[in-house]
């Protein structure tokens, strides 16, 4: 009771409760909003706090499970947040600009990422000395151009299982192709946009930089101890199969090599036994 208490003071003084004005509200939104004053709305901080506490168990059982985590936050108040938190778990993130199909055209981005690391591979291993200055030129223009808009979906393999965002409307076509592939989505929802479009909305303020960091900050912890967890359960696993492997009955080679021998010498048909000339036997016929 204690931890909510604090946490509900720390959410207050990040300014999270504060909306919109209220001629850009979005009706749908009704039941987050405590009241309001001075032609803005007030956001229900006890409604936010639980939606935050069931949002941060969702992402921690996803990331408990093996699973990527898309951080989505374009806007200039949350790109270096976004950056940091997303690093801190080593989960892939979009700070610069959603190309157009990059969730559902994810072979081409995947390309693109190839070629950039491909670019990178030929710095590191001196390969450029190779080609004259002006195309060397051209292809650091290109690594750094990809690795702006690229760099924090580089180590994504496959289409990731949930994204999270910072600000649903202004991040409209992340969402749109999470819809469109059956991708779970999370997002800071503000008293102008729709929390019907996302499975798990955070009623907040998606402007100020510090009710951003504290919402972020918060869902990044709970990963982390998603991850932690599974690190966990997999040093027990380990453990356990060293210790089956040590209770096992073991054989000593020799008796192995005994016991190979005799069943090789069961296995083998009786030798049939030829006898040497004049040595007995049936003796041959005489010619009379």
């Amino acid at each position: 009771m204690e931890n909510n208490t604090s946490l509900h003071q720390q959410l207050l003084e990040a300014g999270v409760h504060f909306g919109h004005l209220r001629k850009k509200w979005n009706p749908k939104m009704l039941p987050y909003i405590y009241a309001e004053k001075k032609g803005i709305h007030i956001i229900d901080l006890n409604k936010t706090l639980d939606c935050l506490q069931e949002t941060a168990a969702a992402l921690k059982n996803i990331a408990k499970s093996g699973k990527k985590i898309m951080f989505v936050g374009t806007k200039k108040q949350a790109k270096e947040i976004v950056t940091e938190c997303a690093q801190r778990v080593n989960m892939p993130y979009v700070t610069e600009r959603w190309l157009g199909g990059m969730l559902t055209n994810f072979n081409t981005v995947r390309k693109s990422v190839k070629k950039m690391q491909s670019i990178e591979k030929m710095l590191a291993d001196g390969s450029f000395d190779n080609i004259t200055k002006k195309e060397r030129l051209q292809l650091s223009r290109d690594r750094d151009k990809m690795e702006k808009v690229l760099g924090g979906i580089a180590q994504l393999g496959r289409v990731p299982a949930a994204l999270f965002i910072i600000d649903i409307g202004h991040e409209h076509i992340a969402l749109a192709e999470a819809k469109r592939l059956g991708v779970i989505t999370f997002g800071m929802v503000d008293t102008n946009c729709d929390p019907n479009k996302v499975e798990f909305p955070v009623p907040s303020n998606d402007d100020a930089t510090k009710s951003i960091a504290i919402i972020t900050n918060y869902i990044t912890a709970a990963i982390a101890e998603g991850l932690a967890e599974r690190q966990a359960e997999k040093s027990e696993e380990g453990d356990e199969s060293d210790d089956s492997a040590e209770n096992s009955p073991k054989f000593s080679l020799e008796e192995d090599s005994e016991s190979d021998a005799s069943k090789r010498a069961k296995a083998a048909p009786p030798k049939r036994r030829v006898p040497a000339a004049g040595a007995g036997g049936r003796k041959p016929a005489q010619k009379k």
